[in-house]
């Protein structure tokens, strides 16, 4: 693995502590790519907390550094719930029904409401799902009202280029004032509303398709 350029870490390292911080702006929806294989942009309110009137002023950023075979992408979050757990995806639209969404990890709220996570795996232009037939699939979690599917359906590659992120509780979701919804977006299947979303970018030109290898 290469090392990053010094740059890159120096701008990385500057961005995560600004929001940190509770100073940036955040007015722009993206930052352009600098040529170094490195990205930065937000996550906002998802169309449900915007509908719900909830998490005011609760946003992200994100940046995504390319280190060849893979990305590292670090997430830090502001003004969410205090001591809160919620589920990060990588999702093919922002909006309901969200399409393909892979499972990436946790981000966990302290005290503050700020939450912080990095990733490592491929988040760029290649980020794609496919099903080149049908097979058995395990059934691990099996309660109502998202039990695991017995098998997949064939699809070729869907390209899947936007993020969000999911209260890993409905009750969580109702305490910060949003739908107590329960929906399939945490480990066990159970989880809360979408949080935070990339909806700031268009619907088929996701975040992740500004970063190439």
């Amino acid at each position: 693995m290469r090392r990053l350029p010094k740059r890159l870490t120096v701008v990385a390292a500057a961005l995560v502590a600004t929001i940190s911080a509770g100073s940036i702006a955040f007015a722009s929806t993206s930052a352009s790519p600098t040529g170094d294989g490195f990205f930065a942009f937000r996550m906002v309110r998802s169309a449900t907390a915007v509908t719900a009137g909830c998490l005011k002023r609760a946003e992200a950023l994100v940046t995504i550094t390319s280190v060849g075979p893979v990305e590292i992408m670090k997430v830090t979050a502001r003004n969410l719930p205090r001591n809160t757990d919620f589920d990060l995806f990588v999702i093919q639209v922002p909006n309901a029904p969200f399409g393909i969404s892979w499972y990436q990890g946790d981000l966990d709220s302290n005290r503050f409401g700020q939450a912080h996570g990095t990733f490592i795996g491929r988040f760029s232009i290649e980020t794609f799902a496919v099903a080149p037939g049908t097979a058995p699939a395990p059934k691990v979690f099996t309660k109502p009202p998202f039990p695991n599917a017995a098998s997949n359906p064939a699809f070729n590659p869907v390209q899947m280029y936007h993020l969000g992120l999911w209260f890993n509780s409905p009750k969580d979701a109702a305490k910060a004032g949003c739908p107590a919804t329960i929906t399939p977006f945490n480990g066990e299947h159970n989880a809360g509303v979408q949080a935070l979303s990339t909806r700031n970018f268009p619907t088929l030109f996701g975040p992740l398709r500004h970063v190439h290898s």
